[in-house]
């Protein structure tokens, strides 16, 4: 027969099925790691975080509209094998917010953010951890209470250089959060701060917005909660603000008086666009909608805070679910004409019988942002957040 583009084109590391991806570039290669596995020789699987590696198309890889092979790192009987190190063994461990960040001497350290559950109920543990280069694995490094939700590494956290310092800012699905890109800072919950315009020691569940003397809000980064989506959309429903100063909750660019609760995601800088990209997830209360968690929406804006003003629909997955998307700038082609999202695809909160080979695992999609209705809707020169 013909040669294969992939290597292993059966699949590799005794796989079956993958949940939510991260991923970073780490020492000249993708490294990738994903959250319950599913195996092919048993019903259940690994559900202490598996990883591979592959390389950059610019190293050797594959360009992704091809394949990707994936280097799993496996046990003895070929199958993904645990990338942490976490003692108890009650409980799933889930890993995100992977990103590199230079320790004192510069050296780079792959880091992320853990948590230790019964599943999507509240954490049993959570804390930072840091990648061994010689164990292939992360351990942990601060462990952080269960009750902080946000003086952590989270979602996909993404390089920004603000008045003369560098910060990893992050956040579901915006980076809201940001805290100083050095290692101890990273490992410290007190260097964390948020974007907010509410009081820091205010119960963010009956927040109300704070304003300046002028009378527009008073947006700032502070040591308290940041302000998401739901907060938005509850000030918005109440008054509080008005449509014109959202930032979180864009309009439907096809239907003006839908307003899109975003769920999960990620945001980019893109240098074709000029602006932060936002490719993310709705969660759809409208029983008219095809999906709850399958609607995946484009947005931009001149900040990583947005204001994310207008967001066009750009994939719809009909009574399934397509949730935690993630864009892969290291895949982008053409100056970042092109870019690669990938999510989970899987039948979890429907209704619907799960689709046969694909149920449960990861789907990979490519956008061209010189498509002609995302050109009519967000112009370079005029452009979202203007």
């Amino acid at each position: 027969g013909k040669k294969t583009p992939l290597r292993e084109p059966l699949g590799s590391g005794r796989v079956a099925g993958q949940d939510s991806v991260q991923a970073a570039v780490y020492r000249n290669q993708i490294y990738w790691f994903w959250g319950d596995t599913n195996r092919l020789a048993y019903p259940l699987g690994l559900f202490r975080t598996a990883g591979a590696t592959s390389d950059l198309p610019a190293n050797g890889g594959l360009p992704p509209s091809v394949g990707i092979h994936y280097d799993y790192f496996t046990n003895n009987d070929d199958f993904a094998r645990a990338m942490v190190d976490v003692e108890n063994p009650k409980g799933v461990v889930w890993i995100d917010g992977v990103c590199t960040v230079d320790d004192e001497s510069a050296v780079k350290k792959l880091v992320c953010h853990y948590s230790r559950r019964p599943g999507l109920a509240n954490a049993f543990e959570q804390g930072l951890m840091i990648y061994n280069d010689e164990r292939n694995l992360f351990e942990v490094q601060t462990r952080i209470p269960v009750e902080d939700r946000w003086r952590y590494l989270q979602n996909h956290p993404i390089l920004v250089r603000e008045d003369g310092t560098d910060y990893l800012m992050s956040g579901i699905p915006f980076p809201v959060t940001r805290v100083p890109a050095r290692l101890d800072a990273v490992m410290n919950p007190e260097q964390y701060e948020s974007w907010s315009c509410f009081a820091g020691d205010a119960d963010p569940k009956t927040a109300k917005p704070i304003r300046d003397e002028a009378g527009q809000l008073d947006w700032g980064w502070r040591k308290g909660p940041p302000v998401t989506p739901e907060m938005e959309y509850r000030w918005l429903k109440e008054g509080l603000i008005q449509p014109e100063e959202a930032r979180f909750t864009p309009v439907d660019a096809d239907d003006p008086g839908h307003r899109i609760r975003m769920h999960t995601g990620s945001v980019y800088w893109n240098a074709h666009r000029k602006r932060y990209v936002l490719i993310a997830i709705e969660y759809a209360l409208d029983k008219n909608s095809p999906s709850m968690l399958g609607e995946v929406w484009y947005s931009e804006a001149k900040t990583p805070q947005g204001p994310f003003q207008k967001a066009v629909r750009i994939v719809t997955h009909d009574r399934q679910s397509f949730y935690n998307p993630c864009q892969h700038p290291f895949f982008d082609e053409e100056n970042g004409r092109t870019i690669y999202f990938e999510g989970t695809y899987c039948n979890t909160f429907t209704n619907s019988p799960a689709t046969p080979r694909y149920n449960y695992n990861q789907i990979m999609y490519r956008l061209d942002l010189d498509h002609p209705r995302l050109k009519t809707i967000f112009t370079r020169d005029v452009g979202v957040g203007n």
